[in-house]
């Protein structure tokens, strides 16, 4: 497979079930001084982005506020006993008050129910992540069939448009 898909990419399609379908990712920060943070999220998909709640003086939400550059990586569940598949992205991220209208919508709408369901809003410090990805994603197994992965491990990584 080519390391770069064009945008009729059947991968294209199974990207998005995979990310809507998940709820966990590995969100990647840097903070002002340049010290990396890995942190486990939960997360929901909507439209192309990401949404993730924290509360505004969390590690994540600080090293946002100073570089705005952050990395993701969503597991995707394979076969049993194999790892996971993958699918990595760059992004922008902006942290969004849960008063502000784009906000208020989404949990109107419960769009963002997956991420608000557990007393979230009841924070007195909650705040949201908006991430913005890039326009290309990578990938590892996504839409690679279990015989084709085992068959060419190193032909199951690619890139897709997003």
């Amino acid at each position: 497979m080519s390391s770069t898909m064009s945008s009729t990419d059947p991968r294209q399609t199974a990207v998005r079930e995979a990310l809507a379908a998940n709820w966990f990712c590995t969100l990647a920060t840097t903070s002002a001084e340049r010290l990396p943070h890995v942190a486990g999220v939960l997360y929901t998909l909507v439209d192309r982005d990401l949404y993730v709640h924290t509360d505004q003086s969390s590690r994540k939400a600080r090293n946002i506020a100073a570089n705005p550059n952050v990395a993701v990586c969503v597991p995707v569940a394979a076969a049993p006993g194999a790892p996971p598949n993958t699918i990595s992205l760059q992004a922008r991220a902006a942290l969004v008050a849960p008063d502000d209208p784009e906000i208020t919508s989404l949990i109107a709408s419960g769009r963002l129910a997956a991420i608000t369901s557990h007393g979230e809003l009841e924070r007195p410090d909650t705040c949201f992540v908006r991430i913005t990805p890039g326009r290309r994603v990578a990938v590892y197994g996504i839409g690679v069939s279990e015989a084709e992965l085992a068959a060419d491990p190193l032909s199951a990584s690619g890139s897709v448009a997003w």
